[in-house]
């Protein structure tokens, strides 16, 4: 399994999220990588074949493939995932297919929470990903100061996690 975060905050509050996951995935003996893309310095996708064969692209792709289920962590900006989630998918887009995915998603309002579902339905219908629709959407007021989560977030980070297990084992 991986968790990837495409947060770019240094006080990312969706890396928060992504950090707990993993740590509780670890906690239960799973294989489990952590992909924080703040340390990937990665192209834009422009589908020119030198930028799908970059070395730092094709690396990506990889570890992606290897994965059974993938759990995405996203700030929402302008009711969607961030741009750098958008540009890894278009760079690495075959490495998902029939995955398992669940999303961590962190905004700033309430108001977002179906933002994440035109990521969801790409992946869906391009990549014939099975995506847990029970996903994570935190606001502001789940964190406080020190990115610390709340009880009923870390809740459903832990039923997202159990149920990507379950899910990416009944499909092997």
């Amino acid at each position: 399994m991986i968790i990837l975060s495409s947060g770019l905050k240094k006080k990312s509050k969706s890396r928060a999220l992504a950090r707990f996951a993993y740590a509780q995935l670890n906690e239960m003996g799973v294989e489990v990588s952590f992909i924080n893309m703040q340390d990937y310095d990665l192209p834009f996708c422009d589908a020119e074949n030198e930028t799908m064969h970059h070395p730092r692209v094709v690396s990506l792709r990889e570890e992606l493939h290897k994965a059974d289920a993938l759990i995405v962590a996203t700030p929402v900006y302008n009711y969607n995932g961030n741009s750098t989630l958008k540009n890894v998918m278009e760079l690495t887009g075959p490495a998902w297919r029939d995955k398992v995915v669940g999303f961590l998603c962190a905004a700033g309002g309430e108001k977002s929470y179906m933002s994440i579902m035109s990521l969801a339905n790409n992946l869906m219908l391009d990549f014939r990903c099975l995506i847990i629709p029970k996903f994570v959407y935190a606001t502001d007021r789940d964190f406080d100061a020190e990115l610390t989560i709340s009880p009923e977030i870390k809740k459903r980070i832990t039923e997202q996690n159990k149920m990507a297990l379950r899910l990416s084992r009944a499909l092997k």
